[in-house]
């Protein structure tokens, strides 16, 4: 976890808030764990601006994964 907001199964919007900016701070020489930053960010947006949609979900799930398997 990133922060120390809301956890993701309790408030996903208030939690996908609360890691939006963490992860515009931060930084990397490395492309591929860049470029998984960007998309789990991209992710956190989108659960934030649609109220927890089923498909942003979906698209934060996958983009952890990614981090996961990068780390």
């Amino acid at each position: 976890m990133l922060s120390d907001g809301p956890g993701p199964t309790v408030d996903p919007v208030g939690y996908a808030e609360a890691q939006i900016l963490p992860l515009e701070r931060l930084h990397t020489g490395d492309r591929a764990l860049k470029a998984a930053i960007e998309r789990l960010d991209r992710a956190y947006e989108e659960v934030f601006s649609t109220d927890d949609a089923s498909a942003a979900r979906e698209a934060e799930s996958k983009a952890s994964r990614r981090m996961d398997q990068i780390c």
